[in-house]
């Protein structure tokens, strides 16, 4: 990442809590009651997903009724989506992996983004450019915990988000690692919770997640 979140305490992404919701919405007026709850929940970096038509405008609305949320956009994959995003109001971007224009349009965007890794080059090349935190995808396919574990001895330079596959019985264990500052899942906001609107369940789920920490009680 290459800038501040601006107006938050927190410098890095990788430290607002935890986890970070990964969302997928197909109505944007879900969009608000949901971040609220998230909110309410402890979890207030909240990644908007451009799976559905419906992402653009869930993220402007979460962006402008619910400032205590710090809203990104993740499955970003091309240039023009950093820039639509950006002016969308994403405080924060995060793509599955990355190419040389992606990333010189993240890095260009102003707001801190997580590009996408799965293997030690793309670890190095990423460390090469100056970018030291990363989005592990898909996590438990390419490699889990034992894989982020072997990159800590030699990379330690390197923090990573690892999203994909991962639930609250695993997640504590990506959090024990040293090099994970956090973790992305969808648990919290099981699609049949989103579907009848019920924001209590979606709350409580994320307390929960929000209390996650490692098996040494170290937290994230």
């Amino acid at each position: 990442m290459t800038s501040p979140l601006p107006s938050f305490p927190a410098a890095s992404v990788l430290d607002l809590a935890p986890v970070v919701p990964v969302v997928v919405l197909t109505d944007a007026a879900d969009a608000v009651p949901l971040a609220r709850a998230l909110v309410a929940g402890g979890l207030p970096a909240i990644e908007v997903t451009l799976r559905t038509p419906a992402a653009p405008a869930a993220i402007r609305a979460i962006a402008a009724e619910v400032p205590e949320a710090v809203v990104g956009a993740g499955t970003v994959i091309t240039p023009e989506q950093v820039d639509a995003c950006t002016a969308d109001g994403a405080r924060f971007l995060v793509s599955p992996g990355w190419t040389e224009a992606l990333l010189a349009a993240m890095r260009g965007s102003g707001v801190p983004f997580l590009p996408g890794v799965s293997t030690t080059s793309e670890v190095v090349a990423l460390l090469e450019r100056g970018v030291r935190e990363m989005k592990f995808f898909p996590a438990q396919a390419a490699g889990g915990t034992a894989y982020l574990s072997s990159l800590a001895g030699p990379l330690p330079q390197a923090r990573f988000c690892p999203t994909g596959g991962i639930g609250p019985k695993t997640a504590p264990e990506y959090l024990a690692l040293p090099n994970v500052g956090c973790v992305g899942g969808s648990w919290m906001v099981p699609a049949e919770a989103v579907a009848a609107r019920d924001w209590g369940r979606i709350e409580e789920l994320a307390r929960t997640a929000a209390g996650l920490r490692s098996p040494g009680g170290s937290g994230a």
